[in-house]
């Protein structure tokens, strides 16, 4: 189907899968409950999910399947947000030529970056794209503060002409009219759940993404970047020059931030300085290694996984905490809210750093290294048990 192996449509359907029915799979728990603070179906943490993972199946073209580190990629996130309110100041409020020019931008400012980092190969090249990116986040701040609008960041405006829209300009961004904030909300008992159209565009924009994705890793373009990634100097001694393999992966994988970038200001049209960071450029490596670098589906629960902690686990204060074990005796509930609050709110960056340690050292394939172990497990107790027991006889000897 669609081009695809029996393998990968399974794995497209499964995906397909978790992202059309995310707002009942994030929402297990009834809302009234205790254990609520664990949902996450509500619409701006399930648009940070597959937005994020676009970003991070991008930087897995290049990272995991070239094998080039980048430290930088959060530059092109950053273009792709500018690049899209833009879009939506000067023409219109409608986010699809905001989306296609995010990446068109994205794409042009890797094609430059990755022409002059790609002169040089590891930890020359990783740390070439740190310094372009701290030059991008530092211009963006202070020096072309006309475009950017500095530290306050870009945002829309009543007074923006918005040229396309004329006297009926859309308030919010919207797909021909569909606005992206509107959303449907079903009770059912004491479950509550949140069907949001901005959320279901991004969700189907990261189907296209994966599904692209899975063509360049099984097309001789992906067997190319592998071969780089295996030996890129023995490649070279065949005659063959690996440059502008190496740069098409760039600047694929720079669209990818890009389109992700414009999904963010699509959603909320805000830009700023801090999406280019070098911190979100290490946040999108820990996604890759922490799902499995050089996997299909790796960086998408990568992505689902840090951003789940830091939006869920981040809001656990210790009144909360003190809910947790009012059961317990009191001298024996403050021991327990001072033993866990380090790991929770602010300090929920330990939990998740303990957590990439042992994924690092016990699954160095990161959680689709953990899924498989656990299959296996499963496929050979269900084949021990179905082997009938050995009834034969030997003679003694």
């Amino acid at each position: 189907m669609l081009g695809l192996d029996k393998k990968d449509t399974s794995l497209l359907i499964i995906v397909a899968i978790l992202t059309m029915f995310a707002p009942f799979i994030l929402n297990p728990f009834p809302t009234g409950s205790a254990m609520a603070q664990f949902n996450a179906g509500y619409p701006d943490l399930m648009q940070r999910f597959v937005i994020f993972g676009i970003f991070a199946i991008g930087f897995n073209i290049l990272f995991g399947l070239t094998g080039y580190l980048s430290f930088g990629h959060a530059a092109f996130l950053g273009v792709g947000s500018y690049s899209a309110v833009w879009m939506m100041k000067l023409l219109t409020m409608n986010v699809i030529p905001a989306i296609i020019l995010s990446v068109i931008v994205a794409g042009l400012f890797a094609l430059l970056i990755g022409y002059i980092s790609l002169r040089r190969s590891g930890i020359y090249f990783s740390i070439l794209t740190l310094a372009f990116a701290q030059m991008s986040f530092n211009l963006a701040y202070s020096v072309l503060t006309p475009i950017t609008n500095g530290e306050t960041g870009l945002q829309i405006a009543l007074s923006d002409p918005r040229i396309l829209d004329g006297e009926n300009a859309a308030r919010y961004t919207n797909l021909f009219g569909l606005e992206m904030n509107d959303t449907y909300r079903l009770a059912l008992g004491g479950w509550s759940f949140d069907f949001n159209a901005g959320y279901y565009l991004c969700a189907l924009i990261m189907l296209a993404a994966f599904y692209l994705a899975i063509r360049i890793f099984r097309s001789p373009f992906g067997m190319m970047l592998r071969a780089i990634k295996s030996n890129q100097q023995r490649l070279n001694y065949t005659g063959l020059n690996s440059r502008p393999y190496t740069l098409a992966a760039f600047v694929i994988s720079g669209m990818y931030a890009g389109l992700a970038g414009g999904l963010m200001a699509s959603m909320d049209p805000l830009a700023g300085a801090e999406r280019m960071q070098w911190t979100a450029s290490g946040e999108v490596v820990l996604m890759t290694i922490l799902g499995g670098a050089g996997t299909l589906i790796g960086p998408v629960l990568g992505a689902g996984f840090i951003k789940y902690f830091e939006n869920i686990f981040s809001k656990i204060n210790d009144n909360v905490l003190h809910n947790w074990f009012a059961f317990m005796p009191d001298g024996l509930e403050d021991f327990m809210v001072t033993i866990v609050h380090p790991f929770v709110g602010k300090g929920w960056h330990l939990t998740l750093g303990l957590m990439f340690m042992a994924v690092v050292i016990f699954l160095p394939g990161g959680l689709v290294e953990g899924g498989q172990k656990i299959a296996k497990l499963f496929r050979s107790r269900k084949n021990a048990d179905k082997t009938p027991p050995d009834t034969s006889t030997k003679p003694a000897e």
